[in-house]
């Protein structure tokens, strides 16, 4: 396996990144499917709306037609919040990477290259909340391309946006993510960062039930603050 190394993001990496992002969003079709395919409700709909049809009409192939639409309508179900967020994306911080994230000296996007390629990403954003925007930076878009994954490079990432964090002064790195990323949420909760709540993202992401949860970092600094706190309080 060829040699990766974390950089600053640079302009001429764009079509990369872009090319990294939309490609890991598909990633996530089959295992929303899935996921709303074992809802109570959709059981029950697969199950009886067929069922019903069929005693109404006596046909089995109008029931079977029925079962193939509602599960083509399922499906579009499933994938609706997913390219929702990408067109949100592309549409926002991704739109112009070089000005979301180097505008701002609390902000910064890097950029994992092998053999001239982007083959990952992580970003870090000051929280949009004006009282929590010297305190909190969220971390957004970690992604790492299939063939390089097992290496710990997200792990590194995570591990930059941490130390940058820690360098700007910052007392939390914040991320949210979702049950259907179960390895990240694996590799946060072994790097240290707590889960402190969970929200939807849309309309769309509370219609097929998958919660976005919200996870905590606090900085070796912060942590030595809230223990002398707490220790005063006492």
């Amino acid at each position: 396996m060829a040699p990766c190394h974390i950089r600053k993001y640079q302009e001429s990496d764009r079509q990369g990144v872009l090319h990294l992002f939309s490609q890991g969003i598909p990633e996530y079709f089959p295992k929303a499917f899935r996921h709303v395919l074992k809802l109570p409700r959709t059981l029950v709909l697969l199950i009886l709306g067929p069922l019903t049809l069929f005693v109404v009409s006596g046909s089995w192939l109008l029931a079977l037609v029925a079962s193939l639409t509602l599960l083509a309508a399922l499906r579009f179900l499933a994938k609706y919040p997913l390219t929702e967020f990408e067109a949100l994306c592309l549409h926002t911080d991704m739109a112009d990477i070089t000005r979301s994230y180097f505008g701002d000296c609390g902000s910064c996007f890097w950029v994992v290259e092998s053999e001239g390629q982007v083959v990952g990403m992580v970003g870090a954003l000051p929280v949009k909340k004006p009282s929590l925007q010297k305190e909190q930076v969220q971390l957004l878009h970690l992604n790492v391309a299939q063939e390089h994954r097992g290496q710990g490079l997200g792990k590194a990432l995570v591990r930059t946006v941490l130390q940058f964090a820690q360098e700007q002064g910052y007392s939390e790195v914040i991320l949210s993510t979702t049950v259907l990323q179960p390895s990240a949420l694996a590799l946060y909760r072994s790097m240290g960062f707590q889960k402190v709540g969970q929200y939807f993202f849309s309309s769309g992401w509370r219609l097929i039930a998958v919660p976005a949860f919200q996870f905590r970092y606090c900085l070796p600094s912060a942590r030595v603050a809230q223990a002398q706190k707490q220790g005063g309080v006492l």
